[in-house]
Formats: structure tokens, C-alpha cells, sequence
């Protein structure tokens, strides 16, 4: 991850698209947006499943580049951030799962 931090914070000094986080933060929810809005309109609202679209990995792309400039801007190690993130997500679960009762155990009968 740390080549591809490096990458979009170079593609973003060369283009000048550094500004304050909190203003990389809004430009952020705005692409997150436009990726919602290509759900709502690819499912017509939905009412069919979703698939993605021609221009949803692009969108993707959009949203991804952005959250990485954020992280740069504040001086976050992004592989990192992801790493710690997954581990604390999988530890959750499997707290989760532990506190679950048994399937035998349960009231209800389906």
C-alpha cells in the first residue's frame, strides 16, 4: 500500500489537489455520493439487484484516490490504517460469534 500512497500523493502534488482535510473530507463524501447515486440508478431505486456499472470501478477509483490523498494530507500510513482496521473488524466478529448461542440453544424453532 505504501507505493500506491506514494503514487497518489505525487499524482496529487503534480495536479495541485492538495487542500485542508477538512476540505478533502467533503470532496470525499461528494464522490461517495456519486457512487451512491450509480446504486440508486442502477437499481432503479431498488427495485433490481445491483451490478456494477461501467463507470462503477472508475467511481470506485474516484473514491479510493480521494480517501488516500485525505490519509496523505494528515499523514496517515494507509497500508497500516487498512491492516489495523481488518484485524480490529476480525477480532469483532469473531467476539461476535462467541457470543452467540448455539444454534440448539436458540428459542425459536425455524
Amino acid at each position: 500500500m505504501h507505493e500506491l500512497q506514494q503514487y497518489v500523493a505525487e499524482t496529487a502534488d503534480r495536479l495541485g489537489l492538495h487542500a485542508t482535510p477538512a476540505t478533502l473530507l467533503l470532496d470525499l463524501q461528494a464522490r461517495v455520493g456519486a457512487l451512491a447515486d450509480e446504486v440508486i440508478r442502477a437499481t432503479e431505486r431498488g427495485r433490481r439487484p445491483f451490478r456494477p456499472t461501467r463507470d462503477w470501478e472508475a467511481q470506485l477509483g474516484d473514491v479510493a484516490f480521494a480517501l488516500i490523498t485525505l490519509a496523505d494530507q494528515t499523514g496517515v500510513d494507509t497500508g497500516q490504517a487498512v491492516q489495523v482496521a481488518a484485524d480490529r473488524m476480525y477480532r469483532s466478529a469473531m467476539a461476535a460469534q462467541r457470543q452467540q448461542p448455539a444454534a440448539e440453544s436458540w428459542p425459536f424453532s425455524g
